[in-house]
């Protein structure tokens, strides 16, 4: 594994997400309102919608297609509805945001 540098915090809205596209599919970066950040997959569980479109709120996004909503520190559905979005390690030091992948997957944009 290892941490990839993605941008500075100020380049993610607060409530708002960035997306990465990577050898292994897209990779949501969420920022709260309190300026934690998460990564998520950018797949609903349910339908496979892109959670960076959807609404965020607390510590977690709402899915734009059928209004899922889906634990941002956890990758799961809340419930009644089940199911989990593969979370990605995501940290803030000193402004930067970066994300935790394995060495295999590349990151082709941030």
């Amino acid at each position: 594994m290892s941490w990839i540098n993605i941008c500075n915090l100020e380049d993610i809205p607060r409530l708002g997400s960035r997306v990465v596209k990577t050898s292994n599919g897209d990779i949501a970066v969420f920022r709260t309102s309190d300026d934690q950040v998460f990564a998520l997959y950018d797949k609903c569980p349910h339908k496979g919608g892109p959670l960076s479109q959807g609404i965020v709120h607390d510590h977690k996004v709402t899915c734009p297609l059928h209004n899922w909503v889906i634990e941002l520190d956890s990758g799961c559905a809340v419930p009644p509805d089940e199911g989990c979005s593969h979370r990605v390690p995501a940290r803030l030091e000193e402004g930067m945001v970066s994300i935790e992948i394995d060495a295999s997957i590349t990151a082709l944009s941030a």
